[in-house]
């Protein structure tokens, strides 16, 4: 590693909008010709349909629209009627003539561009020496080349744009310097298309085909200039930004005394004397001297030009050449500064990324003298490189191998802030460990993938996410494979039969196991596990999954596989993986569900996301520090908390743990100090994270199951002690005290407090969350819910990972009435601890678990698998019920609670969880129901009786006839439908007996 200065170590790069480059554009262009030059323009030059060629060939959208007249009346009507942006004169007849032409238009319209075309004889060149000229923009010599007309619209436009552009984003000037009118009149055409066909080629340095358009736009810049004073005064405006100069050596210039010397000839050194003084001032630009007259080849390279011969039968060819070697355009050649042989060839930035430290010393250091480096990526509009590699001369840093770690550092920062917020087409010669964000396909990213690309789109948007030294916001690698593939791959293994059929789940993931992914992508994905090197996790992005509206949060599956050395296994596995996934499409969870939302299965598609796994390896285990949900709206604030302030679920390991409703560590994140888990010992002790998720690295096999954690290990916290993975997150509680003390201790129970990083300001985790959730709801413009992951390091630095992003959809009903002042005698549940917002009228009936004295939670496995039984009755018959059970519904451990699924219970409009006198359970936090409620408007109450927490009229339930009684579960139907009020912002919720006198449901 070369030992690069501390001035140079530490650099930030800004990026370029090239959107705002080239605003300014010429549209419509009046062509005032006689009728001969107009029929040779139209007919014989086809000048539209040849400028369309010229504009879709390169990319180039808005080509100019062209209106041809033949009289001065005619382009009065036009001038009149129609915006032109510029009139091109072309000289004809006696009573037609171009320069009478130009001041009648230029009467007209005084801003108007105006240029002239003429073809070349003595009697018009005669004519012009004794013509105002000032009246004309230019004035070109007409051959009957149609790219004439193209340059002058480019030169043109880039005098409009370019004093805009320069300072916008540093985009460079190729000076040219001529006053032969013929001569320039053939120079800039070819000038040009260099110019665009290398605007053309840098263009594939971007990352999508929009990027790549609008890339085009920070091209080099042409300005022409015709004398000596024009020319100096536009090298000193531009001179940072001067790509290159290009002189004739014979042009007017003034004597000392004002007056112009050799005015038909123009000052014989005219030329050198321009250049000699641009050289004073820059010691690395390009300096092309060009003359007709031989004798100039000697006095320019005594002087270290270059030459160019004007009466050369090759001389486009060679200038040419001399662009592409002298003004970086084209492959970056290096050579030995000795025999001048080429030594290595880069034609892309990585490439240079790829090769730095393998160019010759020599080579490099000729090079980099040279400033080659710097012009090379301004050539290929690589500003922010360009601009600070140019301020690392020579002369300030003398060490070529510091200069290799110093481009390569450039580079890479450069490659990872363009990768940012994009959503780049994947590449297998651009993607490595420095890409971001790749689509392989032409569908839809789907619901996740698209969140991803806005979380992205977000972090790029707002650099102070990343203002604090020690922690980096990212998303992870990803790679989508968009929903055209999914089409693909059912329809070429012939699948929609079985998949809509009603087969069980394991025998379609049998079939889907057994199909065929298109073999185009194994190439991809070696690429993709070359450029990541961890695990990877396989999830699903359908179409509904996360949109504004219908939130599928946690529907499908995700699977994650182990990273191998083994590829090829790694690619099995990797298959097997999206298989599974697109088989979760058809599950009969998933077409329930379908049926709850009123969702048409087969419109449903599903692209995939494949993406790093957060974390860090333990033996054969992976899982990140700890990961987190955090949601905009706070449904259970506490103490001084609002509801407005958000809430975090945060959890050590991978995030299943908190999606499987585990018992997670709930703070807000603008009261890091207020957390009610640990504000208590015997809470701390007992409400507090005792198990964790991690990846298996050692389960390696083709054993794929519907369900997706076959391969997550469920460990106790002990085990992520024993891997050194609790510092800065854990507290340790001395038994012999009877104290919990903050930091990791021998001997000890640990206690999941995440103290070092909420109240102990080792990692800035309370100002990440209220950023992530301020920007996340205000570019959404609504409440939102966004997953996170963290890996934290032992010298206090930290990588925060942004996840998800999806709204959480707020019912828009308005409660009039304060529900508090409903007497308890009127409702049939009352919480004060209620989640959801609105008002429904049309539920009649109440499925509820048998709470007896011979309750036990060792049956809930078997109440869960009743319930599904009688909410498939409801969905069958698309009705509703409110749903009250004992403990957390949703939870993986069914000690704490009925472990249903969302499916299993989809038909339920009100939910409750009914504490009892042995049997308390906290508060739900933490499970995929959260968002699913919300987008459905389905109320949660939390009452516990037996602590006086709220109200649940039992003995009216107990009374009533059984619709259907379990033996565990029972089902009551009242004549009338029961009241739903729930009041969001202040977390209170009643259930309204049915009052005497209300209407018969129909």
């Amino acid at each position: 590693m070369a030992n690069v200065p501390q001035e140079f170590n530490t650099f930030y790069l800004k990026d370029v909008s090239f959107v705002n480059l080239m605003t300014r554009r010429i549209f419509n262009v009046l062509i005032v010709a006689n009728p001969y030059d107009a029929f040779m323009l139209e007919d014989d030059g086809r000048v539209d349909e040849k400028i369309f060629d010229e504009y879709t060939e390169l990319g180039m959208r808005f080509p100019p629209i062209f209106t041809q007249v033949s009289t001065i009346e005619e382009a009065r009507h036009v001038l009149d009627e129609t915006s032109i942006d510029l009139v091109i004169c072309m000289p004809g007849t006696a009573d037609n003539d171009a320069f009478t032409v130009a001041r009648e238009v230029k009467a007209i319209q005084p801003s108007v561009p105006c240029v002239v075309l003429t073809p070349f004889s003595h009697g018009i060149t005669k004519r012009m020496q004794n013509e105002d000229m000032t009246i004309f923009d230019y004035v070109f010599c007409w051959l009957g080349n149609t790219n004439l007309i193209l340059s002058i619209i480019k030169l043109i436009e880039d005098k409009m744009n370019i004093e805009h552009d320069i300072e916008e984003a540093g985009v460079q000037m190729i000076l040219l310097v001529e006053d032969n009118i013929r001569f320039y009149s053939s120079v800039l055409p070819n000038l040009y298309n260099y110019i665009l066909q290398q605007s053309k080629n840098f263009s594939t340095e971007a990352l999508n085909p929009h990027a790549a358009a609008q890339r085009k736009r920070g091209r080099p810049k042409v300005v022409l200039a015709t004398n000596y004073e024009e020319a100096l005064q536009i090298y000193e405006k531009y001179a940072e930004n001067t790509l290159g100069v290009i002189s004739d050596t014979r042009f007017p210039m003034q004597t000392p005394i004002g007056r112009l010397s050799h005015v038909e000839e123009g000052d014989p050194e005219a030329g050198l004397k321009l250049l000699r003084t641009i050289r004073q001032h820059d010691e690395y630009v390009p300096l092309i001297l060009e003359s007709s007259e031989v004798e100039n080849r000697e006095k320019a390279w005594a002087e270290g030009f270059d030459f160019l011969d004007k009466n050369s039968k090759k001389f486009n060819v060679d200038l040419r050449k001399m662009i592409e070697e002298h003004l970086g355009f084209g492959d970056f050649v290096f050579r030995d500064p000795e025999t001048h042989e080429e030594v290595a060839r880069v034609k892309t930035l990585k490439e240079l990324q790829d090769n730095i430290f393998k160019i010759p010393h020599d080579s490099l250091m000729h090079h980099i003298r040279r400033n080659h480096m710097s012009r090379w990526l301004c050539a290929r509009a690589i500003f922010p490189v360009s601009q600070f590699l140019k301020q690392v001369t020579w002369h300030k840093l003398q060490d070529v191998d510091a200069h290799r770690q110093i481009i390569f550092d450039a580079i890479v920062q450069y490659r990872r802030m363009k990768n940012i917020g994009v959503v780049a087409v994947f590449d297998r010669l651009k993607f490595d460990r420095y890409a971001h964000f790749a689509r392989i396909g032409e569908g839809s990213l789907g619901g996740k993938g698209r969140g991803l690309a806005f979380l992205d789109n977000i972090i790029k948007r707002h650099p102070e996410l990343n203002q604090f030294g020690n922690a980096t916001v990212q998303i992870p690698k990803t790679v989508v494979l968009c929903t055209d593939f999914f089409d693909r791959f059912m329809d070429d293994n012939n699948l929609w039969s079985i998949a809509l059929s009603d087969a069980p789940d394991e025998v379609i993931l049998q079939h889907f196991l057994k199909a065929q992914l298109p073999d185009d992508l194994i190439e991809d994905f070696f690429i993709f596990f070359d450029a990541i090197k961890t695990p990877i996790a396989i999830r699903s992005s359908s179409l509904l999954e996360d949109s504004h509206y219908q939130p599928f949060a946690g529907i499908y599956s995700t699977y994650m596989i182990p990273w191998l050395d083994d590829k090829y296994e790694m690619l099995r596995m990797l298959a097997c993986a999206i298989k599974s996934v697109y088989a979760s499409v058809y599950y009969r969870d998933s077409k329930a569900y379908m049926t709850a939302t009123q969702n048409v299965i087969d419109q449903e598609k599903m692209a995939v996301i494949l993406q790093e796994v957060v974390g860090h390896r333990y033996g054969d285990l992976y899982y990140p520090t700890f990961s987190g949900v955090l949601r905009s709206l706070n449904y259970y604030p506490i103490g001084d908390e609002t509801a407005e302030e958000g809430i975090a679920s945060l959890a050590l390991g991978l995030g299943k743990y908190i999606v499987d409703g585990g018992q997670t560590l709930r703070v807000s994140p603008y009261h890091p100090n207020q957390v009610l888990q640990t504000s208590e010992m015997e809470t701390a002790l007992r409400d507090t994270q005792t198990r964790f998720y991690a990846l298996d690295m050692s389960h390696v096999g083709d054993d794929f199951k519907v369900d997706d954690g076959f391969n997550i290990k469920n460990l106790r916290v002990r085990q992520a002690d024993a891997d050194g993975s609790l510092t800065f997150i854990a507290s340790t509680y001395d038994p012999m005290d009877q104290v919990i003390r903050d930091g990791i201790y021998e001997g000890g129970r640990k206690i999941i407090s995440f103290c070092g990083v909420l109240q102990q300001g080792v990692f800035p985790l309370p100002e990440l969350l209220q950023m992530s959730q301020k920007l996340g709801a205000e570019e959404m413009r609504r409440p939102v819910e966004i997953e996170f992951a963290c890996n934290l390091n032992d010298d206090r630095t930290g990588e925060f990972y942004l996840l998800q992003i999806r709204p959480i959809v707020d019912s828009k009903q308005v409660l009039d009435e304060d529900l508090q002042q409903i007497p308890d005698e009127q409702c049939l549940l009352r919480s004060h601890n209620s989640l959801g917002h609105g008002i429904s009228e049309d539920v009649t009936d109440v499925v509820y678990v048998k709470t007896d004295e011979n309750f036990t939670a060792a049956n809930n496995p078997m109440i869960a698998d009743e319930i599904e039984r009688i909410n498939r009755k409801f969905l069958n018959e698309d009705k509703n019920y409110i749903l009250i059970g004992p403990g957390r519904w949703g939870s993986s451990d069914y000690w704490l609670g009925i472990p249903v699924k969302w499916p299993h219970i989809s038909g339920a409009r009100v939910i409750v969880e009914a504490g009892l006198k042995n049997y308390h359970v906290d508060p739900s936090q933490g499970t995929h129901f959260f968002q699913n409620l919300t987008s459905f408007g389905v109320g949660y109450f939390t009452i516990n009786t037996y602590t006086g927490d709220g109200v649940l009229q039992k003995e009216i339930l107990d009374s009533m006839p059984a619709v259907e009684e379990t033996e565990h579960v029972r089902h009551v139907r009242f004549e009338r439908p029961l009241k739903v009020m729930m009041d969001g912002k202040k977390q209170t919720g009643v259930v309204l007996l049915p009052q005497e006198g209300t209407e018969e449901p129909a």
